[in-house]
């Protein structure tokens, strides 16, 4: 059990795929959960490992715990990173390390546990979205019932892994799982701020298509619950 809030130091696997002019402008992911972890708890220490080129931690162990950014890459490519990505996962919760994963890392965690992905009913999901509680752990007390994330994603988790619990959900598909103590997911973004996803939304306006880009900029006239989301992170890293 470590110590309230001192000295945490969390890795961060990089997923994120995206080298673009776009993505070169912006705060790398990296940046991004770190930024994310310090509204919440600025003493504490990160290391990014972008996995996405191979590059991954020596011993995992050596962390208090670890966090797996989103990604346009699919958790079904089936490329080395990411198998080796899902064989750390297994070791993480074989040594029931804290690890969240958001997004692609949400995907990735259900998929190396024995879970299912699927390509998402419907299309593109884009923008501020609504998730109901569908639990409430100690950590995640001071959440609203309905959690505002921004998101955007086109696979989800259509299975959770054997004995994964929703934490969220959305239209009628889980956004959102805890395993045990350890892991807990999100399959939206809590690390993105207002600014960004108004810049990817119009970076990806013409895949989006008119209907999904019209609802996207409708639903981010209201902010996300970012810094309720970077608290409750917190607390789920000193819960153990």
């Amino acid at each position: 059990m470590h110590m309230g809030s001192l000295n945490m130091h969390i890795a961060i696997l990089m997923t994120n795929t995206d080298e673009s002019a776009f993505a070169q402008a912006h705060p790398k992911d990296g940046e991004k959960f770190t930024t994310l972890l310090h509204m919440a708890r600025p003493a504490w220490q990160t290391t990014v490992y972008p996995v996405k080129d191979g590059e991954f931690p020596a011993d995992i162990s050596a962390y208090d715990g670890a966090m797996i950014t989103g990604s346009p890459a699919s958790t079904r490519s089936g490329a080395a990173w990411v198998a080796q990505l899902l064989e750390l996962i297994r070791q993480m919760h074989a040594l029931k390390l804290p690890l969240f994963g958001a997004c692609f890392g949400h995907q990735a965690i259900a998929l190396a546990l024995g879970g299912r992905i699927d390509d998402l009913p419907g299309g593109w999901v884009h923008g501020r979205t609504e998730n109901h509680l569908a639990a409430r752990p100690q950590w995640a007390r001071e959440l609203p019932d309905v959690v505002s994330i921004y998101g955007s994603h086109v696979e989800y988790v259509r299975d959770l892994p054997a004995g994964a619990l929703p934490l969220m959900e959305r239209a009628g598909i889980t956004t959102g799982f805890t395993l045990g103590d350890h892991i807990a997911t999100t399959q939206h973004h809590p690390e993105m701020t207002h600014a960004f996803i108004c810049a990817l939304t119009e970076e990806m306006r013409t895949e989006l298509g008119p209907e999904v880009y019209a609802r996207a900029m409708a639903s981010l006239e209201e902010p996300a619950d970012q810094p309720a989301l970077a608290e409750a992170i917190a607390r789920f890293f000193e819960a153990r």
